[in-house]
């Protein structure tokens, strides 16, 4: 994905045409500068830097300087992305409209429109290309690229349509709808992630140094099958299905036709949670109707890097559980009859991993601020609202004596049954 600087001189037209990538910038260095005052060896950024210089997608300024938390502006990374080698290019890609894109960077807006990072159907005629380029924005584009490089991006790009992004403006209902699917695919694939603050933060500017970033790990992804991306297919999954069952824990499949009488109609019996998400629920008592918008399990025993997306979400470091349980977290949609305390919902389903009657404790939650049940409770422990919405946690067992199966019937007739095999 990242050629040499001759290469990039040669594709540039030579290497007079690198000064564009900061618009008329002067005082930027005639040559690849190899070490900056202000990049030491302990800067965050230090190699990936060091790194883009040296490929010839940035350069230093005279004075020795990188300048590294300086945003980077929709011009300048177009100009980047342009440079992208390898990059597939659109058939019949859309035309350069804009009205506002300075002389010096039309033609690399045009290459970054025919790579398919931009699509000027998206704008109406203006790019306001002279603008810090946004992080929501640069998700856009990145993702847009990918989905270039491999269709199966572009997929993913559509099944993360309803699914549950692990960033803070997701569970507050900040996300736009408009940026829900780039945000996803960003972070499910590792190229972009949420800051110290939980959010992905779709408006804050990106720097240099994150673009010089952003372009190691892009080049990286473009050789990467997204079905190999856990974060990403646990994404897709909980889209198309409202839960990740099926990638943290595969070992739980449709319960067999041996555990049921042979009088009893096989056939009402599934494995696919797409069936029960958002379908009315039997209970076992009258409460409350019920219904499950979403499922996420949580492995707390692998190393990180096989860790859930939703990990950070929802569980702290410290927290460990006993005889190999799982964590199950449900987002619960109720509608109480006529009033509900919290232990009654907890009788609303028999099952030690559908379990209404509380929400997560940990630090992780609460600083993502999750719908918890605490919030929806009057002090006596009864529910100040009709339709409340929140996240419960239960515990997804293996040990066969302490009951296992999941089981979910619907009011359709339908059986939601699984097990581990």
């Amino acid at each position: 994905m990242i050629s040499s600087v001759a290469a990039l001189a040669l594709l540039a037209g030579g290497i007079t045409g690198f000064v564009g990538m900061g618009g008329n910038r002067s005082v930027e260095a005639a040559q690849v500068t190899t070490t900056f005052k202000d990049v030491p060896a302990s800067h965050w950024a230090s190699s990936a830097i060091h790194s883009a210089v040296e490929q010839g997608y940035f350069k230093g300024y005279a004075d020795g300087t990188f300048k590294p938390g300086s945003p980077v502006t929709k011009s300048e990374m177009a100009s980047i992305l342009a440079r992208v080698t390898d990059q597939p290019e659109l058939k019949g890609a859309e035309a350069n409209n804009f009205t506002d894109v300075p002389e010096w960077a039309k033609n690399s807006v045009s290459a970054a429109i025919a790579k398919g990072f931009i699509h000027p159907s998206s704008y109406k005629g203006k790019l306001n290309a002279q603008a810090a380029l946004d992080r929501g924005e640069m998700a856009d584009w990145l993702t847009q690229g990918l989905s270039v490089v491999d269709a199966d991006y572009g997929q993913a790009l559509s099944d993360v349509t309803n699914t549950v992004i692990p960033a803070k403006e997701y569970f507050t209902g900040k996300l736009a709808d408009s940026q829900k699917n780039a945000v996803a695919v960003a972070l499910g694939t590792g190229l972009m992630s949420v800051a110290s603050d939980k959010t992905f933060g779709v408006n804050r500017t990106t720097t240099r140094a994150e673009v010089a970033v952003l372009i190691a790990r892009y080049a990286s992804l473009a050789k990467t099958k997204p079905a190999d991306l856990q974060g990403l297919n646990e994404l897709r999954q909980v889209g198309l299905t409202g839960t990740n069952l099926n990638v943290i824990a595969p070992r739980y499949q449709k319960q067999g036709p041996e555990k049921f009488s042979e009088s009893y109609d096989y056939n009402k019996i599934t494995g696919d949670f797409s069936k029960v998400r958002n379908q009315e629920l039997v209970t076992v008592t009258n409460y409350a109707t019920a219904k499950i918008r979403n499922w996420i399990i949580v492995n707390p025993y692998v190393k990180e890097s096989e860790r859930s997306i939703y990990y950070p979400a929802f569980v702290d470091e410290k927290d460990k559980l006993l005889r190999g349980a799982y964590y199950s977290f449900t987002e619960y949609d109720l509608n109480i009859n006529n009033t509900m305390s919290r232990l009654q919902a907890g009788s609303l389903f028999n099952s030690p991993t559908i379990n209404p009657v509380t929400s997560p404790s940990s630090e992780a939650f609460k600083n993502y601020e999750i719908s918890h049940i605490n919030k929806l409770l009057s002090p006596k422990g009864i529910f100040v609202l009709k339709n409340p919405v929140y996240w419960g946690e239960g515990l997804l067992h293996f040990d066969k004596t302490l009951n296992p199966e999941v089981h979910l019937t619907l009011k359709n007739g339908t059986d939601f049954f699984v097990a581990p095999n």
